[in-house]
């Protein structure tokens, strides 16, 4: 059995539904289909998440929202249209419900948020079930609810029950019979609406993969793999045909696009293949994600990736390494400000903490600043707003010990400053920090040098 899981693009109009249709209707095996929110049909559209976000904040504010309500309703009546369902009930009832939304009291703005931008694949849900129905093809809708997922936690960033897998595996459905689910919502024991975070689709699809022991997690979006390196840098990159778990973690961490890194846990857990498809060339192979164990490298390097999203701090101080307990007094701080840090490479004398920037504003850089001059009296203190982050991943890296002289010779000769190199500590990865302006020309140096 495979849990197949369609993102945004896949679903954003008739014709790509009908895309979807005939995929399904290709393979027996696909029984378990998540759904996402219709998504972008050409550039400089918008969402329909992102329509719910503005009936909400329309909500919020008191406005008067009869024509968000009516966009968004049009996004679900043009692909029914497209299957001639001119007269039915599922647009009515998509209408009533879209209605309903700003008429409940929701405990807190959050439960508000979660509510209404959740309904984006609920209602996808729907009307795809309703449309395979009219056509012939035995479907039904099912909430996350009916299948045991309990959530808990904060009503945008919603974790899973753990007893909710039980549930799951007891779960009995009829073969004969497709269940189409709403990705990114689900419910808590109280009945409130909550949404996963980033990636929450594809977290729907791995949670259903896992709780209902799939073969296979087959994830259906708009490119027939994953690259090696970011297409819109390296023209026409190296496709990968198979890559394992902690390769796709690597680079999904550091700005691989196709997986949020915590999107794929649960089927790593369960040691379930992914395989990511395209809908626009669904017989292409695509890529296949597997457990560690199951591959033998053929490249060193598997892939790179790229993000510059971070932050840097760093620290000068003489002999800081014998110092007892001098690392624990930062991390007090931090966590004094609720701030996490990504990496910390040090030295002998010199420390640079790697933060997500999106937690620093000026006023906690100032407080942590002020607080480690108090607790640690550097000698030297510089924040390194400049910064990126280049991943070289593989699990070939681990006997190819030459990798990393390449890059850096290569590196070196395009005049590219590396102001950090980090080993990473699973031995497959090797971080590099680089300056934001020299990024994009440090990854082409890089794949030229190991591809």
């Amino acid at each position: 059995m495979k849990v197949v899981k369609f993102g945004g693009s896949s679903l954003a109009t008739g014709e790509q539904v009908q895309k979807v249709f005939n995929i399904i209707q290709a393979d027996e095996d696909r029984k378990v289909i998540v759904v996402s929110a219709p998504g972008k049909r050409f550039s400089g559209d918008i969402k329909v998440t992102d329509l719910l976000k503005t009936y909400a904040d329309q909500t919020i504010a008191g406005d008067d929202t009869t024509n968000i309500v009516l966009t968004i309703l049009d996004r679900y009546q043009a692909i029914a249209d497209f299957f001639g369902l001119k007269e039915n009930k599922i647009i009515p009832q998509i209408k009533q419900t879209l209605l309903q939304l700003n008429r409940v009291h929701y405990p807190s703005f959050d439960h508000l948020y979660a509510a209404f931008m959740g309904h984006g694949e609920l209602l996808n849900a729907q009307l795809i079930a309703y449309i395979l129905q009219e056509i012939g093809q035995p479907a039904g809708f099912i909430s996350p609810t009916d299948l045991g997922m309990i959530v808990a936690g904060s009503p945008r960033a919603a974790r899973l029950d753990a007893a909710s897998y039980e549930r799951m595996h007891n779960f009995q459905y009829n073969p004969d019979k497709l269940l189409i689910v709403p990705g990114f919502i689900a419910y808590t024991n109280d009945g409130y609406a909550a949404t996963f975070s980033r990636g929450g689709s594809d977290i729907t699809g791995a949670i259903l993969a896992r709780g209902l022991q799939a073969d296979l997690y087959e994830n259906f979006t708009d490119v027939s793999a994953i690259y090696a390196v970011n297409p819109s840098i390296v023209p026409h990159p190296k496709s990968i045909e198979k890559m394992t778990y902690r390769e796709m973690r690597e680079l999904s961490y550091a700005g691989f696009a196709v997986f949020h890194d915590e999107a794929i846990i649960p089927v790593i857990e369960a040691n379930i293949p992914i395989n990511v498809k395209n809908t626009n060339d669904p017989t292409a192979p695509g890529t296949l994600i597997v457990p560690n164990q199951a591959i033998t490298p053929t490249y060193p390097v598997t892939g790179i990736a790229n993000d510059d999203r971070f932050a840097a701090l760093y620290l000068h101080r003489y002999l800081l390494n014998r110092e007892v307990g001098f690392t624990l007094k930062i991390l007090q701080i931090l966590a004094s400000y609720n701030v996490s840090y990504e990496h910390m490479p040090s030295g002998i004398d010199d420390m640079t903490i790697i933060f997500d920037k999106s937690q620093l504003t000026p006023t906690i850089k100032a407080h942590i600043s002020h607080d480690l001059y108090q607790t640690i009296a550097p000698d030297e203190l510089e924040w390194l707003d400049d910064y990126a982050i280049i991943m070289i991943v593989g699990e070939g890296m681990q006997r190819n010990i030459s990798t990393l002289n390449k890059i850096t010779d290569a590196l070196a000769q395009a005049n590219i400053n590396l102001p950090m190199v980090n080993q990473g500590a699973s031995q497959i990865s090797t971080m590099l920090g680089v300056p934001v302006d020299q990024m994009n020309e440090a990854v082409k140096v890089i794949y030229e040098a190991v591809f």
